[in-house]
């Protein structure tokens, strides 16, 4: 599983700054009761990165892009897959 620490020095080498918030914002439910590691189809898509532009800026969407990207590829994703379009699209490609 990708580490905070990771997601932030991708976004410190691809765009200058950590973007600390967003990584925390999008792996909120990490660990969680709820959820465990399974969390990220609650914000791991299109839509998710739609919300993070609306709170946290354009700039912001660039690293929640590459940190989805890193996730997905941990679970099998691959440039030739279609990239996920909300919870549901994101469940039935088979991840969790």
């Amino acid at each position: 599983m990708s580490s905070f620490e990771k997601h932030c020095a991708e976004s410190i080498a691809l765009l200058g700054r950590p973007f600390a918030d967003v990584h925390r914002w999008l792996d909120e439910f990490a660990g969680s009761k709820d959820y465990g590691f399974r969390h990220r189809h609650k914000r791991h898509h299109e839509a998710g990165i739609k919300q993070v532009i609306e709170i946290f800026g354009e700039e912001a969407g660039q690293a929640a892009r590459s940190h989805i990207i890193s996730d997905l590829k941990e679970e099998g994703w691959t440039e030739k897959d279609h990239f996920p379009r909300d919870e549901k699209d994101y469940i039935a490609m088979g991840f969790f």
